[in-house]
């Protein structure tokens, strides 16, 4: 029986999804962050439940020829990039296993084409936003960074490599700001003080870029200084805003902003499209690789111009207007208010004269054109992590659209969607996992599946 400190020798033989190393000790599974598979190490029992146990690495006793030496120095504490101690090579096959495993054991499916994973073209810099929470240390210094793995403690962070080296700059001069503005730092537990997050979004194509305060107030002292001091840091800044959020939650952003200087949007350009992007609009983080989804997404969705295309979950628009060249009709449904309105400006922006868009939820949207009588050739459906749910994949069933193409952030909730799609008449018939976050455990898959 192993009990917590208990410490043993183990060989790392598998990988979890969230990236933690897997061995056995005396029969039971323990998962251990920081390290590869091939790793011998001495490994620290911290906590034993029924079924498994977590283990910490106490000493690397031979490393697994996938080892290298993490390039971040906070990575171990921030615990978002799991994978910066092992080749690139080696996280592309755990993510293309862990896409397998889940579509074979959840989804119970045997009979589909596994395409090679498309790889991103490096593993720094590519996300073009981020979000830092803003804290005090305990002997009262400014500290900003990301959130250490489930947990609300910040690890102090002055370069992140998955940013632009632009926000490494902008960041530095927040604090140079804060160092002479006095202004105060938001405070969970009491609900007081002004400064809660920096949050900042940046065009990969365009150059522009947008530094937004989020604030417990509508003010902030010294907001002209901020402004000269950001744009000295960063002279290719082109707005700065103040995010007002009053709530006592865990959402980032409030509902309103008020620009300090510049403008309020940026642009960008995905798949030969121009995108304007304001500070809560919904933009995938990796441009470069998410033009690779949408392109595997579109020859899934094999349309010729004559087809009609349902974007359900469309967000700003981007997946769908990206295929409406192709398409006969275009029909975009989404909840969110705003990024229907979004999504319909980037059509308007891009001359898409073959689009509409809904305001509604996916499987409302799906019922009001059911009702309408249109016929969608092909449905496209990004969903958020959680899936679909049996309902709309009922819906969407009835529809008889010849093709879905299913975009999936999780693995799991995709496998699980898929037995369900198969068990009403879809077999999926090829899968694409795409690697838009090195680095992380994410990956994005893309699917095609046919009406049998």
């Amino acid at each position: 029986m192993i009990r917590k400190n208990d410490i043993f020798e183990a060989d790392i033989t598998a990988m979890t999804a969230e990236g933690s190393g897997i061995c056995r000790v005396e029969g039971m599974a323990v998962f251990v962050p920081g390290t590869a598979v091939g790793d011998r190490c001495a490994v620290r029992i911290v906590k034993v439940l029924r079924k498994y146990a977590f283990g910490r690495l106490e000493k690397l006793l031979a490393p697994s020829p996938d080892r290298i030496a993490p390039d971040c120095p906070v990575a171990a504490q921030c615990g978002g990039c799991v994978y910066r101690h092992i080749r690139y090579e080696a996280e592309l096959q755990i993510k293309t296993q862990r896409v397998r495993d889940a579509l074979e054991r959840i989804g119970g499916l045997q009979d589909f084409q596994m395409e090679p994973i498309l790889a991103a073209p490096g593993r720094c810099r590519y996300r073009n936003k981020c979000q830092l929470p803003i804290g005090l240390s305990r002997d009262g210094a400014l500290q900003f960074g990301f959130y250490a793995v489930n947990s609300h403690r910040i690890v102090n962070t002055e370069s992140c490599l998955l940013q632009p080296e632009a926000f490494d700059r902008a960041a530095a001069a927040f604090r140079r700001w804060y160092a002479v503005s006095g202004e105060s730092v938001y405070d969970e537990a009491s609900h007081s003080g002004v400064l809660r997050h920096l949050y900042m979004r940046r065009g990969e194509m365009s150059g522009e870029m947008m530094v937004c305060v989020v604030a417990n107030g509508a003010a902030l002292h010294e907001e002209a200084l901020l402004v000269e001091m950001l744009r000295e840091a960063v002279p290719e800044i082109t707005g700065v805003l103040l995010n007002i959020n009053r709530e006592k939650t865990n959402v980032v952003l409030g509902k309103t902003c008020r620009t300090l200087w510049g403008k309020d949007t940026i642009t960008d350009t995905l798949c030969g499209l121009a995108f304007e992007i304001a500070p809560h609009a919904f933009y995938q983080v990796n441009r470069t690789q998410a033009e690779r989804l949408y392109g595997k997404a579109a020859e899934y969705a094999g349309l010729t111009g004559a087809e009609t295309l349902l974007d359900l979950y469309c967000g700003t628009g981007t997946i769908g207007l990206s295929m409406a060249k192709n398409a006969k009709k275009l029909i975009g449904a989404e909840i969110v208010p705003a990024a229907v309105e979004n999504a319909r400006r980037n059509a308007e922006r891009n001359a898409i004269q073959n689009a509409e868009f809904l305001c509604a939820d996916a499987a409302e949207a799906a019922r009001i054109l059911f009702e309408r009588g249109e016929k969608p050739d092909v449905i496209v459906i990004d969903p958020p992590r959680k899936g679909c749910d049996s309902a709309l994949i009922a819906t969407i069933a009835a529809m008889r659209p010849k093709r879905v193409v299913y975009v999936s952030c999780d693995p799991a909730t995709l496998a699980r969607d898929l037995k369900l799609f198969g068990e009403s008449g879809y077999k999926t018939e090829a899968v694409t996992p795409v690697d838009l976050f090195p680095g992380t455990a994410h990956v994005e898959t893309a699917v095609r599946l046919i009406r049998q």
